[in-house]
This record gives C-alpha cells, structure tokens and sequence, in this order.
C-alpha cells in the first residue's frame, strides 16, 4: 500500500491542493478558493508535463498532449471563473 501511495505522489500532491481549495470554497471564500483550486489543477498540468509517463502514475490518461491541453483548458478556465465572477454585495 506504501508503494503504491508513493507511485501516486503527483496525483495525490495535485487532489490535495484541490481539496484544500474546495475547503475554502466552503469556509465561504468562493474567489479565494477558486484561486486556489485552479492552483491545485496548474500543478497537475506541470506535473504532467514535466514528469515522464512512466512516473506520473494517474496523472498519465491519455497521451501526454491530450493531457496537458485538457489539463491547462481547466487551469485557464477556472481562474478566469474565480476573476470573473463578482464578489458579494454586503
């Protein structure tokens, strides 16, 4: 089980940043959480890009191109989400 968890570090780095994002998210910080969430999807694109398939465990789905473009599609698009969308009115 070790093993495999270290095998899946990328992934697991990656989901951890999400999830940390999605908790701000929930503390009631849309914008704040987005940011980071949208951080956490950036790290899985460079780790991605930058670690061959051999070592990027779940991270590798497709081929490294479809990967990446998926990957930096859902970066982009969050950001702009988390810029886009006003903050409340109080």
């Amino acid at each position: 089980m070790l093993t495999r968890l270290r095998q899946e570090w990328p992934i697991t780095a990656a989901l951890s940043v999400v999830v940390v994002g999605l908790l701000v998210v929930a503390g009631g910080h849309f914008r704040r959480g987005t940011v980071v969430l949208s951080f956490g999807v950036a790290l899985a694109l460079f780790l991605r890009l930058l670690l061959p398939s051999s070592e990027a465990g779940m991270l590798a789905v497709r081929s490294k191109a479809v990967d990446v473009a998926v990957l930096a599609f859902l970066a982009v698009a969050t950001s702009l989400l988390a810029l886009w969308v006003p903050p409340p009115s109080n």
